[in-house]
């Protein structure tokens, strides 16, 4: 009798729908992909059972957590590209796990839409597609890690994801800042991990950041 609650996030309803795979209730962060233009601030819970919507609404209400007109306007005009934007999303962010997969300065590469995942074969029974989020390790250390962020001209650095906008980060000192190292450690996050939500601008010049950026703060002694 346990409440699933699933955080579609990542991969916006284009290219998964938690609700048809048995969750009883289905969050996304409408900010990301969904309004895809990182210029709203909202947030939707989705359900198809009665009671759950009811309670939802009812506290909702009560506390007042209503987006104001302006914000609906947007996040339905983005609505509207949803899908063109995944398919980009997925396309770039497919050539740029690759790319990052074969380079020398890279140690390990997150992205369940590489075969090499460990999960790769499960997110393809449950998904349609792959979003532009992927997570990467460098050769070096934190100081490695900042240096190459700061040598990207094209990803913004940031800790939003899902715009249209390709963004970066570096989660030990940003997203995961507060949390104990040991504590990081033992959820994969290290010094040298990066993250990047791929936009969707030519995928040649993404790639073409990156590799200059690498090659200016990332030894291969």
């Amino acid at each position: 009798n346990l409440l699933l609650v699933v955080d579609n996030t990542f991969l916006s309803p284009y290219f998964q729908n938690p609700l048809t795979l048995g969750a009883d209730v289905v969050v996304h962060s409408v900010t990301k992909y969904i309004n895809g233009h990182s210029d709203v601030v909202m947030g939707v819970a989705v359900t198809n059972n009665e009671q759950f919507y009811g309670d939802l609404k009812f506290q909702q209400n009560c506390i007042g957590a209503v987006p104001s007109p302006f914000d609906c306007f947007l996040a339905s005009r983005g609505i509207k590209t949803l899908a063109l934007r995944m398919k980009a999303h997925m396309s770039n962010a497919t050539k740029v796990a690759e790319y990052l997969s074969a380079s020398p300065y890279v140690t390990k590469v997150i992205f369940p839409g590489l075969p090499s995942h460990p999960q790769h074969e499960l997110a393809l029974r449950q998904q349609s597609g792959f979003s532009g989020m992927i997570s990467f390790q460098i050769k070096g250390d934190g100081d490695t890690a900042e240096e190459f962020l700061k040598h990207t001209k094209l990803f913004t650095l940031a800790e939003s994801l899902g715009g249209v906008e390709s963004l970066i980060e570096l989660p030990s000192k940003m997203t995961h800042a507060a949390v104990a190292p040991e504590a990081r450690e033992a959820l994969g996050i290290t010094d040298t991990l990066i993250r990047v939500s791929v936009g969707v601008e030519d995928v040649n010049d993404l790639i073409d950041d990156l590799e200059r950026a690498l090659k200016a703060a990332v030894s291969l002694e």
